[in-house]
C-alpha cells in the first residue's frame, strides 16, 4: 500500500545549434560522469551533465551544452546511438550503413564498419564485451568490441527482405534487448504469414547465437521490446483481437511464453498507441509513453499481488514527440526529453497510502482505492470502495481531524478534485461502491503541483510549477498564466454543497488561489505542523526546515532555542505532536534517500528504511516512535525517551543488532520475519498495531508487546478495565498486569468497577483463575519498559500482604453484592475461594452443602427459583473439581466429617468405589469422636486428633499418649486437655524423656520437678552442669550429710575438670570445708584476691604464704612474658617497615590473596607481598584483653597487700611498656603501611609511645594500672 509520489521536477532547454527542423531523436547516458548524450536530427550531438539539474531551478533560456557535428554524407543521418563506457565513446549507426566511434574528449570521430543495408538499431550487452546489431535488411549482427563478427542470423521469417531505403529513425521494425546478466537477448522480427506482416519475439543465446526460444506470431506494435534487468519477464506490446484496438503489455519469459498482460486503456479506445516502453534499474517501474488522441502522456506503472497499478501520469503535448530513459544508478528518477530539447528529471518517491487515521488510499490511474485499514485489512487490489475521477491522479492531500475527513486529489490534466467522507462508523454501508468525482472550479491557475497538503478543512498548500511544456496540456486556466518557476501557494477551498451525512461528498468544491510567494529554492516536502494552526514545516533542498504560517508567510523554525536543518535532504519528512513535561512539541522527524534518520535537526538512526508514528491516546499526541531498520528490525521508542533537553538520548548503536547475540535486557525492538518488509501504518489507540506490507505486497499486521502494555496501561490509567481486559484477553497478555500495574492494594477499592465494568463472568472468571502471587512487570515483563504514564495509575505497593487472597476476596465481595444472583455469579464466586492462597476448599465445599441440601428441601416442592438462581450441586462440584487436586477436595469433604459429601466428591472425581468405599463404611461404624479422630490422622491435623481423641474417654488415653509422644509439639496441648493429675504427671515424665533425647538438659530437669521425678531431674542438672541444681535437688531428696559431702566432692572434680577452677572452689569451701584445696582452686583460677580474703579468713599462714609465693611467681613470669612480647612488637614492627618499602608496587589484589594463603598456613613468610599486611593483624592480635587487664589488676592488688611493692610496680611499668608499644606500633603501622615515601621523622616508633603514653593513662584501655604506681 504505497504512492509514486513525483516530489521534484526541474526542466532545462538544449540550446539547439540549428534555428529549423532540428529535433533531439536520441540519448545516451554515461554513468561514469553523470552525463546525458543527445543526438539532432540534423547529425549534431549534445552534452549535458545532470549536475546542472541539481540546483533545481527550471532554466527558460537555453541550456548551455557541449555539441560537436558527425559529419556525415548529404543524405546519410543516424539511426543508432549509444555509449560505451568501455571506450568513453559514442557508438553511432547511420542510414548508409556506417558504425562510427566518436570518442567524446578528443572529438574524433572514427569508422569501424560498413553494414550493409544501413544500421537499423544497436545495442551493447550489459557485461560490455558484445554488441548487437541489426541491419536494414533484418540481419542480426554480433560483434566484439574490437568489431569482429561472432555470427550472424536472420531475424525476420517468410521470406521477407526490407528494402535499404526503408531504414528510418522510427521505432517500427526489429528491436534487441538484453537480459541484466548478458547471457541471453532477445530481438523482435518481422514475419510474412497468412498474406499478413506480423511480429516474432526471439530468444537467443549470446555467446553462440543459438536461437533458444521465440513466442506466437502477434501484432507487436512498433518494434517495442524491453527486457526486465533482473531477467524474469519481456515486455512488448500488442493489439488483441478482442480489445478493438486497445493495446496492452504483455509480458514473456524466457521460453517465449506469455505470462500475464494488461490493457493500457479504457476498452474501444483505439486512439491509444505506444511509443516506447522502458524499465527502471530496480525492476520494479516500468514506464512508458503512450500517445493519446489529445496528448501524450509518460506513463509509471508499478506490479504487487498480482495487479498492475498505474502510479503517475505526466502529460505532454502531442508536438512535443516526448521520449524517456530511467537514470540507471537511480531507480526512482526518469529522464524526459522532447523534440525541442526540453530536458526534465522527475525525482519520484514512494509514500505510503496509509494516513494518520489509518486510512489507506491507494492510486490505480484515475482511481483511489479506499480501505479504512481499522475496519477490515484487505490488501490491494482488494478495497472497501473507491473514488474515480476524470483522469489520472498525480498527488493527494488528506484531512482527518476534529470529526471531519476530506481528500484533495490533483490530477493529471491540472485539475483539482475533493471529496468529503462521512462519519467513520457508516463506511460499512459504502463496501463495494464507486463514486464519481467532479473536477472543482478553479479560475486560478495551479500550474503543475508537486506537494499538496491541508492546512485546515478550508485551506490547502501547495507547491506549483509554471513555463514547462507540460503546462500546457493543463487545465486551461493553467496554461494562460504568464507565471514561470516554482510557487508556494495557498489555495481556498470552498464548498457549494450541504454535506449529506452518511454519504460520500464528490461535487460542488470550489477552488482559488489566495496567496503566492515564489521559490528560490527547490522544496522537498510539506509536512503540517500539529503544534500551531494553519501552520506547516516546509524543506529545502539541503536540509534548510523553514515554518509557514498561513497570512504570515515564511519564518525561522525553532524549537528549544534551536533552528532545525537537516543535514541531508529528506524526502520523507512527518511531524509528531509530543507531550514534553506537560508542554505540547513538535518532533520534525525526516529520512533521507541513504537511511539516515533525523529528529529535530539531529541525527537519531543511521540504517532505517520506514518509519512511523504511534498515539495511544485520543488527542493525536504521539507517545511512540516506529522505526524499521534495513536489518529488518522493528524499534518501539517512547518519544519521551528520544528527546531530554533538546538533545537525542538514543544514538545509532541502539538500532544495531549483534547478531551473534540476543538483546534479552531491553525488548525494544521486533525481528521481522519478512525480509525488506516495510510499515505503511499504524492502528492507534487500543488496537496497538503496526502494520507492514511485504515485497510481495501481502499485509501483515503485528502487535507488539510494547505497543500493546502500553494501551493496557493507558486504559489502566483512565480505568477502563473492560478496555483493559479484552486487550489481555486478545493478545494472551498474563492477567496479573492489570492488578500488577493498577497497583494490587489500590484495585481492591477499585474491584467493584471492575466487575461492573467487564459485566460478563466468563471473563471474570478466567482473570481469576490467572491470580498468583508474584509482581509480572517485574518478572515476566521486566524487560519491557513501561511508559511513564504509569504513574497515574494509583500505585500502592505493599510486599507484606498475599496479593492473590486480598484481590479474590474484594471480587468476591463485589460479585455477593452487585452482581444479580444466577449459575455463573456462583460459579465465579467457587472460583475466587478456590483460586486463593491458600485454597479455601472447605468454604467452596460448605457452599456446595448448602446447595445440595437446599435442592433436597426443594425436591417435593415446585419452586424452581432457586434452581434458576443457583448450579446444581452436582455442577457446582465439577467446576470445583476442575478447578482443584481431586485429592485435596476428597480430602476437605473428609475434615468437614461430611461422610456423605466425600463419597459425592469421590464419585464425581472418577474415583474407584473399592478404593474409598471401605474406608468410609468403616468410618461409619465407628463413634462420632473416634471416627473425628481417625480422618484428623489421615489429614495430618493432629490437635484436632489429640481433642477427638481426649474427648473419647480414658479408655483411649494409651492411643493419646501416643500420638503426643510421636508429635512432640502436642505435650502443651495435651496438658491443656488432660485433667485427671495422675495422667497429667505421666504427660509430664514423656515431655522430660523427650527433652532429654533432645539434649535440653535443663528444660527436662525442671520438666522431671513438675512431675515430682526427682531423680531424673538430678540426673538432668549433672549432664548439664548445672552443680546446684544437683545440690538443690539432693536436699529435696533428704540425702544424708554423709551422701551430701559425697556428692560434693565428686561435683567438684567434675567442674574443676571442665575447666571452671572458681566454681569448683566454691563447691570446696562450701560443701566440702577443704579450706587449703579452695584456695588452690581460686589460685588456678587467678582470682588473687578471693584467694587471699579466705586465706586470710582463716588465719592460716601457711595458706597466706602459698598465695604470696604463687602470686610472686606469676608476676615474674608476666613481667617475662610482657618483655619478650615487647621485643616481639619491635621486630614485627621493623619488618612491616622495611616489607611496606619493598612492596611497594604490589597489587591490593596480591597483598590481600597472600595474606590468605598466610593465615592458613600459619606463619608470615618474610619478602611476601602481604607480609606488612599480616604482620599488622598480629600486631593487633597481642591486644590486651579484658580479661587480661582484670587479672592483671586483681594480681597487682594482692601484691600491694602482702606488702611487695616493688614486685607490683615492676610488673605495672613492664605491663604498660607493652600496652603503650603495641598501641603505638598498631597506629604507626596504620598510618604507614600504604604510603611509598614515609618521613622517618614524622612517623617514628618513639614518638608514637611517647603520644600514646601520654593521652592514654586516663583512657578507659589503661584502667587496669594502680595510680601509685604511675611514673610521672
Amino acid at each position: 500500500m504505497k504512492n509514486l509520489k513525483l516530489f521534484s521536477e526541474v526542466s532545462q532547454n538544449i540550446q539547439l545549434h540549428s534555428t529549423g527542423d532540428e529535433a533531439v531523436q536520441f540519448a545516451a547516458y554515461d554513468i561514469d560522469q553523470s552525463r546525458l548524450f543527445f543526438a539532432s536530427s540534423t547529425n549534431f550531438v549534445y552534452a549535458l551533465h545532470l549536475s546542472s539539474f541539481h540546483n533545481g531551478r527550471d532554466c527558460a533560456k537555453g541550456l548551455p551544452v557541449e555539441v560537436c557535428s558527425i559529419d556525415l554524407e548529404a543524405g546519410d543521418f543516424i539511426t543508432a546511438f549509444d555509449y560505451l563506457a568501455e571506450k568513453e565513446s559514442l557508438l553511432i549507426g547511420t542510414s548508409s550503413g556506417l558504425l562510427l566511434v566518436h570518442e567524446v574528449e578528443s572529438n574524433v570521430t572514427e569508422l569501424v564498419g560498413n553494414i550493409e543495408g544501413g544500421v537499423r538499431c544497436l545495442s551493447p550487452s550489459p557485461t560490455g564485451d558484445l554488441l548487437g546489431l541489426i541491419s536494414g535488411f533484418g540481419q542480426l549482427l554480433v560483434m566484439t568490441y574490437d568489431w569482429d563478427l561472432m555470427y550472424e542470423r536472420a531475424v525476420s521469417e517468410g521470406g521477407y527482405v526490407r528494402e535499404a531505403d526503408d531504414v528510418s529513425v522510427s521505432c517500427e521494425g526489429p528491436s534487441i534487448s538484453w537480459r541484466g546478466d548478458g547471457k541471453y537477448f532477445a530481438t523482435m522480427g518481422e514475419v510474412f504469414e497468412s498474406g499478413s506482416m506480423h511480429k516474432k519475439i526471439k530468444i537467443w543465446e549470446s555467446d553462440s547465437g543459438a536461437l533458444q526460444s521465440s513466442s506466437e506470431t502477434k501484432y507487436f506494435m512498433k518494434g517495442i521490446l524491453e527486457w526486465m534487468p533482473s531477467g524474469a519477464k519481456i515486455a512488448a506490446v500488442y493489439k488483441k483481437k478482442s480489445d478493438d484496438g486497445c493495446p496492452s503489455i504483455a509480458f514473456l519469459e524466457r521460453n517465449g511464453l506469455e505470462r500475464s498482460s494488461f490493457s493500457i486503456g479504457e476498452p474501444g479506445d483505439a486512439n491509444v498507441a505506444f511509443e516506447s516502453l522502458k524499465w527502471n534499474s530496480a525492476s520494479d517501474l516500468l514506464a512508458g509513453v503512450v500517445s493519446c488522441k489529445t496528448h501524450d502522456a509518460v506513463r509509471v506503472w508499478f506490479f504487487s499481488n498480482n495487479h498492475w497499478y498505474l502510479k503517475q501520469e505526466i502529460r505532454y503535448p502531442r508536438e512535443a514527440g516526448v521520449m524517456v530513459m530511467w537514470d540507471p544508478t537511480k531507480p526512482t528518477q526518469l529522464i524526459c526529453w522532447t523534440l525541442a530539447g526540453q530536458v526534465t528529471v522527475c525525482n519520484f518517491m514512494w509514500v505510503t497510502a496509509v494516513m494518520e487515521d489509518s486510512t489507506a488510499f491507494v492510486v490505480d490511474n484515475n482511481k483511489i482505492l479506499v480501505t479504512p485499514l481499522s475496519l477490515s485489512l484487505m490488501p490491494p487490489p482488494m478495497y472497501l470502495f473507491s473514488l474515480s475521477f476524470s483522469s489520472a491522479v498525480k498527488d493527494i492531500a488528506y484531512y482527518s481531524r476534529n470529526s471531519k475527513s476530506c481528500l484533495a486529489v490533483f490530477l493529471s490534466d491540472g485539475n483539482l478534485s475533493f471529496v468529503e467522507f462521512p462519519a467513520r462508523d457508516t463506511w460499512e454501508d459504502l463496501e463495494g461502491r464507486d463514486f464519481n468525482a467532479e473536477i472543482s472550479e478553479c479560475k486560478t491557475a495551479l500550474g503543475s503541483v508537486t506537494h499538496l497538503l491541508w492546512l485546515d478543512v478550508h485551506s490547502l498548500l501547495c507547491v506549483s510549477a509554471y513555463g514547462s511544456s507540460q503546462n500546457k496540456c493543463l487545465s486551461s486556466g493553467s496554461s494562460e498564466t504568464e507565471l514561470h518557476g516554482s510557487y508556494l501557494q495557498e489555495v481556498e477551498v470552498v464548498c457549494h454543497e450541504d454535506h449529506v451525512p452518511d454519504q460520500v461528498t464528490c461535487s460542488g468544491f470550489g477552488a482559488s488561489v489566495t496567496s503566492q510567494t515564489p521559490l528560490e529554492s527547490p522544496v522537498m516536502a510539506l509536512a503540517w505542523n500539529p503544534s500551531k494552526r494553519d501552520s506547516a514545516f516546509v524543506e529545502f533542498e539541503g536540509g534548510k526546515v523553514l515554518s509557514y504560517a498561513s497570512r504570515s508567510g515564511f519564518m525561522e523554525t525553532r524549537i528549544n532555542d534551536n533552528s532545525i536543518s537537516f543535514p541531508s535532504a529528506c524526502p520523507w519528512v512527518r511531524v509528531a505532536h509530543v507531550d514534553a513535561g506537560g508542554v505540547q512539541k513538535p518532533l520534525v522527524c525526516g529520512l533521507d534517500d541513504m537511511g539516515r534518520l533525523y529528529i529535530n535537526g539531529k541525527s537519531l538512526c543511521n540504517n532505517c528504511s520506514s518509519f512511523s508514528f504511534y498515539s495511544e491516546l485520543d488527542n493525536e499526541v504521539v507517545t511512540h516512535l516506529i522505526i524499521l531498520t534495513k536489518q529488518d528490525f522493528l524499534f518501539i521508542i517512547d518519544t519521551e525517551d528520544v528527546l531530554q533537553g533538546g538533545e537525542v538520548a538514543l544514538g545509532n548503536v541502539y538500532f544495531v543488532i549483534d547478531g551473534r547475540k540476543r538483546d534479552e535486557e531491553v525488548m525494544s525492538y521486533v525481528n521481522v520475519w519478512e525480509k525488506g518488509a516495510k510499515v505503511i501504518g499504524v492502528l492507534n489507540g487500543d488496537e496497538a498495531a503496526v502494520i507492514l506490507q511485504t515485497i510481495r505486497g501481502n499485509l501483515e499486521c503485528i502487535y507488539p508487546r510494547k505497543l500493546v502494555l502500553s494501551s493496557i496501561t493507558n486504559a489502566l490509567a483512565q480505568q477502563r478495565f473492560k478496555d483493559a481486559l479484552n486487550l489481555v484477553r486478545r493478545h494472551r497478555i498474563d492477567f496479573n498486569v492489570i492488578v500488577d500495574l493498577y497497583g494490587w492494594q489500590a484495585f481492591l477499592q477499585s474491584a467493584v468497577e471492575f466487575v461492573e465494568q467487564v459485566n460478563n463472568l466468563n471473563h471474570v472468571t478466567e482473570f481469576v483463575c490467572a491470580m498468583k502471587n508474584e509482581d509480572v512487570t517485574e518478572t515476566l515483563y521486566k524487560t519491557f519498559s513501561f511508559s511513564k504514564k504509569r504513574d497515574k495509575v494509583l500505585q500502592a505497593k505493599d510486599l507484606s500482604g498475599n496479593k492473590v487472597s486480598s484481590v479474590l476476596q474484594a471480587i468476591r465481595k463485589a460479585l455477593e453484592e452487585h452482581i444479580p444472583e444466577s449459575p455463573s455469579r456462583e460459579l465465579c464466586i467457587l472460583t475466587t475461594l478456590a483460586r486463593s492462597d491458600p485454597p479455601a476448599i472447605e468454604e467452596s465445599l460448605m457452599r456446595i452443602k448448602s446447595v445440595r441440601e437446599m435442592e433436597l428441601q426443594n425436591s417435593s416442592s415446585d419452586d424452581n427459583s432457586s434452581k434458576k438462581s443457583r448450579p446444581s450441586a452436582e455442577e457446582a462440584l465439577k467446576h470445583l473439581l476442575w478447578l482443584l487436586d481431586s485429592e485435596a477436595v476428597f480430602e476437605a469433604a473428609l475434615g468437614l466429617y461430611d461422610l456423605n459429601l466425600a463419597a459425592i466428591v469421590a464419585l464425581n472425581s472418577q474415583r474407584d468405589p473399592k478404593e474409598f468405599l471401605p474406608y468410609l463404611q468403616e468410618l461409619e461404624r465407628m463413634s462420632e469422636p473416634l471416627m473425628h479422630f481417625n480422618i484428623d490422622l489421615k489429614l495430618q491435623r493432629f490437635d484436632s486428633a489429640l481433642k477427638s481423641i481426649v474427648s473419647a474417654g480414658d479408655d483411649y488415653f494409651p492411643d493419646c499418649m501416643d500420638l503426643i509422644k510421636k508429635n512432640p509439639q502436642l505435650f502443651p496441648l495435651g496438658l491443656q486437655l488432660i485433667t485427671d493429675l495422675e495422667k497429667k504427671q505421666a504427660v509430664l515424665e514423656a515431655w522430660g524423656d523427650h527433652l532429654t533425647d533432645e539434649k535440653r538438659f535443663e528444660d527436662a530437669a525442671t520438666t522431671y520437678l513438675c512431675c515430682f521425678n526427682l531423680e531424673k531431674a538430678s540426673k538432668a542438672y549433672r549432664e548439664c552442669g548445672d552443680w546446684s541444681g544437683v545440690l538443690r535437688v539432693g536436699a529435696l531428696m533428704k540425702l544424708g550429710k554423709d551422701e551430701i559431702l559425697k556428692l560434693a566432692y565428686e561435683l567438684c572434680e567434675e567442674v574443676n575438670a571442665l575447666g571452671k577452677p572458681g566454681e569448683a572452689a566454691k563447691i570446696a569451701l562450701e560443701y566440702c570445708g577443704d579450706i587449703s584445696g579452695g584456695v588452690n582452686l581460686l589460685i588456678n583460677a587467678r582470682e588473687w584476691e578471693e584467694a587471699l580474703r579466705v586465706a586470710f579468713m582463716h588465719t592460716e599462714d601457711g595458706l597466706i604464704s602459698v598465695v604470696k609465693s604463687s602470686a610472686l611467681e606469676c608476676a615474674n613470669g608476666l613481667v617475662s612474658e610482657f618483655k619478650e612480647s615487647i621485643e616481639k612488637v619491635g621486630k614485627y614492627l621493623t619488618r612491616t617497615r622495611r616489607g611496606s618499602a619493598a612492596s611497594v608496587t604490589s597489587s591490593t589484589a596480591t597483598k590481600a590473596r597472600d595474606l590468605r594463603r598466610q593465615r592458613k598456613s600459619g606463619k608470615i613468610r618474610a619478602g611476601s607481598a602481604g607480609e606488612e599486611m599480616a604482620l599488622v593483624d598480629h600486631l593487633k592480635g597481642m591486644r590486651m584483653t579484658e580479661g587480661g587487664k582484670r587479672e592483671l589488676k586483681s594480681l597487682l592488688i594482692c601484691l600491694v597487700t602482702l606488702g611487695e611493692k616493688e614486685s607490683a610496680q615492676k610488673l605495672q611499668q613492664t605491663a604498660e611498656n607493652f600496652q603503650v608499644a603495641q598501641v603505638a606500633a598498631v597506629e604507626l603501622a596504620d598510618d604507614t603501611v600504604s604510603s611509598e615515601s614515609v618521613d622517618e621523622e614524622l612517623y617514628s616508633f618513639e614518638r608514637y609511645a611517647l603520644k600514646t603514653r601520654s593521652t592514654g593513662r586516663g583512657s578507659d584501655a589503661f584502667s587496669w594500672m594502680l595510680k601509685v604506681f604511675v611514673s610521672p
